[in-house]
């Protein structure tokens, strides 16, 4: 079935591909009917047809080795194929009007130059844009799915990567058009690589009065408590530590996972839950003034108030 599906995609660029060389091998036999000038035009269109031919052969080998996503491998950017294919088809044109013309393609690249630096300084702009989205499609630091948050304090889901622009649905359901020069420029994090489930924080104050051995049995109940619906694998485990010990209480850090990003919100609100409802049931004391929170970029931090 694959081979037949291989076969018929192939269909077309290989029929023309094999008219073109048969034309071109058989053109003497004509040269005789037509001008010397008219079989000259003839041998270099014929020559662009083979070379338009085999690029186009080669576009959907490429398109269809890039389509091919092996067990556990993540999707290949669609930009990355349309980069390659385009290249192909430059290249082919290129080397064409070289034949067609009778000129080499160096000489061609040389007589185009001055239009190419006229035209490259009118769509600076929109010429960054397609220059970083190639290096993003490259580089693939995120992929179509893929949940990515920007230093801007943007998040959401990828849906589609183009040439200029990429395409983000928020958390909140809005549609976010995003510049790809804009982009290459802000500190991103992926929340989908290297695997969906990853690791948040909370940050909780007890009082004193709560010796840190009994407050983080109670905290590490709790968590795994709220833990257990949220990841099908129990080996991912929440941890707790006494990360802090100052005026207004000990700092206790709760780290748990999350299955992806999706899932954060919820997650969090099951935590705070659990944690609450525990604290609540042992009747710990927290401070009569919440401490002050320390700030981190990458993890979500909380501070459990007054009772």
């Amino acid at each position: 079935m694959i081979q037949r599906a291989l076969i018929s995609w192939l269909s077309w660029p290989m029929l023309f591909c094999v008219a073109s060389l048969m034309m071109y091998f058989f053109q003497a036999s004509f040269q005789d009917k037509v001008s010397a000038a008219d079989a000259e035009i003839i041998k270099h269109v014929v020559s662009a047809a083979i070379v338009y031919s085999v690029a186009w052969m080669l576009s959907r080998i490429v398109s269809m080795t890039l389509a091919r996503k092996g067990k556990g491998k993540r999707k290949t950017p669609r930009l990355l194929g349309e980069l390659l294919r385009a290249g192909l088809f430059t290249i082919a044109t290129i080397i064409a009007v070289g034949l067609v013309l009778g000129q080499s393609p160096g000489g061609i690249l040389a007589s185009s130059g001055l239009i190419i630096a006229i035209l490259g300084f009118a769509i600076r702009n929109v010429l960054a844009d397609v220059l970083s989205g190639i290096a993003i499609g490259l580089e693939a630091p995120y992929r179509i799915g893929d949940w990515v948050e920007f230093d801007v304090g943007t998040s959401g889901r990828v849906i589609e990567i183009g040439w200029r622009t990429t395409r983000i649905l928020t958390t909140n359901g809005t549609y976010m058009i995003l510049p790809n020069s804009h982009i290459s420029r802000q500190m991103l994090t992926n929340y989908s690589a290297p695997r969906k489930h990853y690791q948040a924080c909370l940050r909780i104050v007890l009082s004193h009065d709560v010796p840190i051995g009994k407050a983080k049995e109670v905290l590490l109940a709790a968590a795994h408590a709220a833990s257990e619906p949220m990841l099908a694998s129990g080996s991912q485990k929440p941890m707790v530590h006494a990360s802090q010990f100052g005026i207004d209480g000990i700092a206790y850090t709760i780290q748990y996972w999350v299955p992806s990003f999706a899932d954060d919100v919820d997650c969090r609100d099951a935590m705070l839950a659990a944690i609450d409802h525990a604290i609540r049931r042992e009747r710990l004391t927290v401070p009569a003034r919440p401490a002050k929170a320390i700030p981190d970029k990458l993890e979500l931090t909380g501070d459990y108030g007054m009772a």
